[in-house]
């Protein structure tokens, strides 16, 4: 899915019926998440279990409902059980590949700068070069 830039996500918080459709979850997002569900913004669902989300979008010719389950794993919510919480295009990505979005972490940290080591290398070349 390609999100135009500009786009806002929004998360609902809590569980919702994932059995709601297009209709169903628009009016989720008129009435308990008072907001346009023709804005073009992406609201964003997860059902009760947690495997499941769906994605409704207006892309300006129609409703849009993308749906994505997890064979293994829950997908990453808040806490809070009403309203909606902003995302960025990379944690929505993140919320979709079941990775942790809210305390994102790497998983290797360079150990030293490249300039330090290409000097290092340097010293050592000349050490060589000195000794008989």
């Amino acid at each position: 899915m390609i999100i135009p830039s500009g786009t806002r996500i929004w998360l609902a918080a809590g569980s919702t019926d994932m059995r709601r459709g297009f209709d169903g979850l628009a009016a989720i997002v008129q009435e308990k998440l008072v907001a346009d569900p023709f804005a073009g913004h992406v609201f964003v669902f997860r059902g009760r279990r947690g495997d499941l989300v769906k994605l409704l979008w207006w892309d300006g010719d129609g409703l849009c409902l993308f749906a994505k389950r997890l064979e293994r794993g829950r997908f990453i919510w808040p806490q809070a059980m009403e309203g909606s919480i902003h995302l960025s295009t990379a944690q929505l990505s993140m919320l979709l590949e079941g990775i942790d979005w809210r305390r994102p972490s790497r998983s290797w940290h360079p150990e030293r700068a490249v300039r330090s080591a290409i000097r290092e290398d340097r010293r050592d070349a000349r050490a060589t070069r000195t000794l008989p």
